[in-house]
């Protein structure tokens, strides 16, 4: 799906590109650091009293283009993860290569990428995540599951809102 960028930004520009550098914000001066899709779209999503940003106010259209650009970030990350494998040291991963040394299934030959534990999704990150919450639960019994639920309509979330704007992700 392609979106008129042009129309969700207010001016004139090309969207986000791999080669953009980071500007200074003091000095307005471009550093040699390129910047980074997640930076870019948060930037771009940042709701500001100064100027009005139509994208917020697209809805169902605000909500797909979130979701396109969260998958464009994810795969600029897991894209850094694979060409980066040497510096991510992941050959000192030595249980690892031996168990792959070891295994002589052929269909099982190719390059292996391996995901650091800090990036969500990847296996070691789920099992720390599922001792986390081993450990808190034999650690702190709880006795209430509260769960809230709430009116779009209310005053106090329609204060927060900016006019036109329907943020449904805010009261999930």
């Amino acid at each position: 799906m392609r979106y008129n960028i042009q129309s969700f930004i207010g001016r004139r520009e090309d969207g986000y590109d791999i080669t953009l550098k980071m500007v200074d914000p003091i000095t307005g001066v471009s550093t040699n650091k390129n910047l980074s899709a997640m930076n870019y779209y948060a930037y771009r999503m940042m709701i500001r009293t100064h100027e009005e940003n139509v994208i917020l106010k697209c809805r169902r259209l605000f909500q797909q283009f979130a979701v396109d650009m969260y998958v464009k970030v994810e795969t600029e990350r897991l894209a850094f993860i694979r060409f980066n494998q040497a510096k991510l040291r992941s050959e000192d991963y030595i249980h690892l290569r031996d168990a792959i040394h070891s295994d002589g299934d052929v269909q099982n030959i190719g390059r292996l990428t391996i995901l650091p534990s800090t990036y969500i999704g990847s296996h070691t990150h789920a099992r720390i995540r599922s001792r986390r919450y081993d450990v808190r639960a034999k650690l702190w019994n709880s006795d209430l599951f509260i769960t809230v639920t709430c009116n779009p309509k209310w005053t106090e979330i329609e204060r927060e809102l900016e006019p036109g704007q329907n943020r449904k992700i805010a009261m999930t």
